[in-house]
């Protein structure tokens, strides 16, 4: 199975916008969001039979037994995150537990252990497609590895099916650990760029990480009609950096209504929406080139 992965440098270019519209585009039987610090792609497509949820637990967190605990002090003066305070008690703060174990391990009587800590919720939901997606809790860390489960469900979810040929996926922003786990393994990575000095900036930090991986890379610009001069720019980068640019979309308000309607733009006749989908066709050219009778593209 090809998996093709949506990225950006930095958040609010219209990465998610555009991986809804992919979704519609190709009628995805696969697709995941890994963004699982603020996942959204669940805002656009609905519909499904059937939802299973899961329980992510990440790193360990320190527990004080208090019958145990003979108030020596060590725990919290061994503790590098500030994360162990004393009143009547020393009580552990579960938000500050970075889970490192110093604490259990400096503990002279044992009182203190490790415990598994519920970090996040796993969702798969089941119909005419499967959809993977995660929504990590608030104050954890270890996205990376809750990203990796949401691929890995995602895989066992579509094991045994018939016709599912390809993934798509939508990432998170930035270049940290949620990014680097969406990267591993992907077939290709589209980047949907914008024209701002920071957008240009982001876009050059992601492509260099992407390198990394090995993976072909292509680069499209959302609403290059803002700036075309730095639109031009990042065109001009592509050429130098040996790298395919897929097309420019324009700005347009009708994206605005659609997405607040819940509204993929794949939905509504606009400029956005052509612009995408020529988007689209040269991204599933680029994805599927090596097994050509597999893709038929949508021109519905």
């Amino acid at each position: 199975m090809k998996q093709l992965l949506i990225l950006s440098g930095k958040g609010g270019t219209g990465k998610t916008t555009v991986a809804s519209a992919f979704i519609k585009f190709s009628n995805a039987k696969a697709f995941a969001d890994c963004d699982v610090d603020a996942p959204n792609l669940h805002l656009v497509k609905r519909g499904f039979d059937q939802e299973d949820h899961f329980d992510y637990f990440g790193m360990d967190k320190a527990v004080i037994n208090q019958r145990l605990c003979m108030n020596c002090g060590l725990c919290q003066t061994h503790c590098r995150f500030d994360a162990i305070s004393h009143k009547e008690a020393y009580v552990v703060d579960a938000m500050a537990c970075e889970g490192c174990g110093v604490c259990e391990r400096m503990c002279p009587v044992n009182a203190i252990e490790m415990r598994p800590a519920k970090a996040g919720d796993l969702k798969v939901f089941r119909g005419m497609a499967t959809f993977s997606t995660a929504q990590l809790k608030m104050g954890s860390g270890t996205s990376g590895m809750l990203v990796t489960e949401v691929k890995k469900k995602l895989k066992a979810a579509i094991e045994g099916i018939e016709g599912v040929d390809f993934a798509i996926i939508d990432g998170s922003p930035g270049i940290g650990c949620p990014v680097i786990s969406s990267i591993s393994g992907v077939d290709m990575v589209l980047i949907v760029a914008e024209p701002s000095v920071s957008g240009i900036s982001d876009m050059k930090r992601i492509v260099e990480t992407a390198k990394i991986f090995q993976p072909k890379i292509a680069v499209c610009i959302n609403k290059f009609d803002t700036n075309v001069g730095l639109s031009e720019k990042i065109e001009a980068y592509c050429k130098e950096m040996g790298l395919d640019f897929v097309g420019k979309i324009p700005f347009d308000s009708e994206v605005v209504k659609a997405v607040n309607a819940g509204l993929s733009i794949a939905n509504v006749d606009c400029a956005a929406k052509i612009a995408v989908k020529l988007v689209y066709e040269a991204s599933m050219a680029m994805l599927l080139k090596e097994e050509n009778t597999l893709f038929k593209i949508s021109r519905g």
